[in-house]
């Protein structure tokens, strides 16, 4: 039978590479969006398209009853969610003692609430059927920490800890859960940086070269494969060396 995916924030960016990939691999994948609804259909039309299966479904993470709702309906329409991969996030940057209080609660309300929401809905569906893949995006910076992102940071180091707990939570039924932690790749995150910035970013990767969209999802089509089923509650760093833990 056809395994189902949701990949949340996959309208765009390193989630719609993601939800790509997934689809490639034989996965009914969910384009969950909060935005743009034509964005997150061209990602379902170029899955199908490329002889795949896919459907959008709009959700804000942050909203746990609309997270509910939401995978209420991929159980009740699929019979199953087999795979989750949270990848919806913001950032709304400034030095801390210029922050605003409502951009702090912003980045960790959708970032490491929004995963908390999705986790807590699908832990139930996944216990029931005794088997289920729980993939969190993280960041580098969860590691290394980053001027002018204290929220985003914070969320990134609070979804690694997270990931942690549930994998223990989780391990005795065959569900993993695992982060990864990506470092500079190349999207449309990246592409309105200066070209001085990234000549900094560049001079501290030790393989001399950005990352791409592809090398993260590589890296969760491997955890959801059966070639990862004895890999838990760990965040895998993708970076070219840039971090080495």
């Amino acid at each position: 039978m056809t395994k189902t995916a949701l990949v949340t924030g996959s309208s765009r960016g390193i989630g719609r590479g993601i939800a790509l990939a997934l689809g490639s691999e034989g996965y009914h994948v969910v384009v969950n969006y909060s935005g743009s609804e034509d964005k997150a259909n061209s990602v379902v039309e170029e899955i199908e398209n490329a002889g795949g299966s896919a459907e959008s479904y709009q959700c804000h993470v942050e909203i746990y009853d609309d997270v509910k709702a939401m995978i209420k309906h991929i159980t009740g329409t699929h019979g199953s969610i087999d795979l989750v991969v949270n990848n919806a996030g913001v950032t709304k940057d400034g030095l801390l003692m210029r922050m605003k209080e409502a951009d702090f609660d912003r980045v960790i309300d959708v970032n490491l609430k929004g995963t908390y929401n999705v986790i807590q809905n699908v832990s139930r569906p996944m216990l029931k059927q005794k088997s289920g893949k729980i993939i969190n995006i993280s960041s580098i910076v969860a590691s290394l920490g980053n001027a002018g992102q204290a929220n985003y940071v914070a969320s990134k180091a609070g979804i690694d800890g997270l990931t942690r707990s549930v994998a223990r939570e989780l391990a005795p039924k065959g569900i993993t859960v695992n982060a990864i932690a990506p470092g500079f790749i190349e999207s449309e995150m990246t592409d309105v940086l200066s070209d001085e910035i990234k000549e900094g970013m560049l001079g501290q990767i030790p393989l001399n070269h950005f990352g791409g969209v592809e090398d993260i999802s590589n890296t969760v089509t491997f955890l959801a494969s059966d070639k990862a089923d004895y890999i838990t509650g760990q965040t895998i760093h993708v970076n070219g060396g840039m971090y080495m833990g």
